[in-house]
């Protein structure tokens, strides 16, 4: 299919200018992203912010005949603005969207991650005005009997008695004020109305959050000698898409970091990515920490508990069984969902066959709630995010 475009170039601009000025611009600001993140904690991924790009090469080519001199004038009809306000931006997760972006990330994805949170609608009292669907009849009744016993609106039974005793009296005299009586009362009841606008009521709602869910995020990574800076940088980006996706299903997510080698430790996230370890490999240390943080701080009934491991696949061959049986027996069983990533150096798929890999694969094959993945590129690691979406047991639970 040929298309072609017959618009004509806007006055003093170059569509094709323009469109190169775009794709330029937006690459130096997905590069600075992309900078910016190794530098961002997981939890700060989803402030946004400011990023820094160089300004040669920024300018849009265009040619426009000046106007002489400096003109600044407000134009007529606005309401909100004066002279020398400086107009907000509107709201937008544009550091979200560019960081997926640089995953590759599904555009349907894009959209369920970057989505703002659910609300849901709830009765908040009562309005003036709405649809007539949302009408409160009992409380526009109540209303409007007040206002009638206010206003001593008189009751069609009181001039209905007064009719028949003027019907049977026979003095002149009475029978005049009767009919005097009467059209005062019935000239009354015609002015004050039995249902007047002032008393109808609307129900109405507000959207608000749902109901408090919690979740926690356990982060589990080598940090032996074997794992490269490279392969931590691919665990980072794991994490923040976790993060990022466990943000927009609860309303409370915390983190907690578990680093090992031959020893396990809990330490904040700089530590976590950026503090030297030397060592063996021992995996069961990691998951044995995860089990006894999870009994001493975060009840299963209460917390929604996901893991994440990063590993390049090494462990001590008599620590193979003991993994196995903790991740089996202690792990998978409190969890809504387990994701292992085995990393890679860029350019080379992770060995294949490695330890933690086959103890897992296993566990697969058994149906425990685990996903596995080899990554050496930052374009792979979504689909354990896939899988994160589609499997049933990743459903959340609203905490009590």
């Amino acid at each position: 299919m040929h298309i072609v475009d017959r618009r004509l170039n806007p006055r003093g601009k170059s569509l094709e200018n323009r469109q190169r000025f775009l794709r330029r611009a937006k690459a130096l600001v997905k590069r600075a992203v992309k900078q910016t993140s190794q530098d961002r904690d997981i939890q700060d991924v989803l402030e946004g912010g400011e990023v820094s790009i160089p300004l040669d090469g920024m300018d849009e080519p265009r040619l426009r005949r000046g106007q002489g001199g400096v003109r600044n004038h407000v134009l007529p009809g606005n309401k909100e603005f004066v002279e020398g306000d400086v107009l907000p931006r509107p709201r937008r997760e544009e550091f979200v969207d560019l960081f997926l972006d640089d995953l590759e990330l599904p555009d349907l994805a894009k959209r369920r991650l970057a989505d703002t949170e659910h609300a849901a609608p709830r009765r908040a009292g009562y309005s003036i005005s709405g649809s007539p669907a949302n009408m409160a009849v009992n409380r526009t009744m109540r209303l409007a009997m007040a206002r009638r016993v206010a206003l001593r609106r008189p009751k069609p039974e009181t001039i209905a008695q007064l009719m028949a005793e003027l019907a049977e009296c026979t003095d002149e005299d009475r029978r005049s004020k009767l009919l005097e009586t009467i059209e005062l009362l019935q000239a009354k009841l015609r002015r004050i109305a039995y249902i007047d606008p002032v008393d109808i009521r609307y129900r109405r709602y507000e959207n608000v959050p749902k109901p408090v869910s919690q979740a926690v995020m356990f982060c589990l990574m080598d940090v032996s000698s074997s794992m490269s800076e490279h392969m931590k940088d691919l665990a980072k980006r794991f994490y923040m898409l976790l993060y990022i996706f466990l943000n927009r299903q609860y309303r409370h997510v915390e983190i907690v970091f578990v680093r090992h080698n031959d020893r396990a430790e809990e330490v904040d996230e700089d530590t976590f990515f950026h503090s030297p370890a030397s060592g063996g490999t021992l995996v069961s240390s990691a998951l044995e920490a995860m089990r006894q943080i999870i009994a001493t701080r975060y009840r299963p009934e209460d917390w929604n508990i996901y893991g994440a491991q990063a590993s390049d696949g090494d462990n001590s061959y008599g620590d193979s069984a003991a993994t196995e049986i903790l991740l089996k027996n202690a792990i998978l069983p409190v969890t809504q969902y387990f994701a292992y990533l085995e990393v890679g150096e860029e350019g080379s798929a992770p060995a294949s066959g490695s330890a933690l890999w086959t103890h897992y694969q296993r566990l697969c094959a058994e149906g425990a709630p685990l996903s596995m993945r080899r990554v050496s590129r930052r374009s792979e690691i979504f689909p354990v995010f896939h899988d994160l979406f589609q499997r049933r047991h990743a459903r959340p639970r609203v905490a009590s």
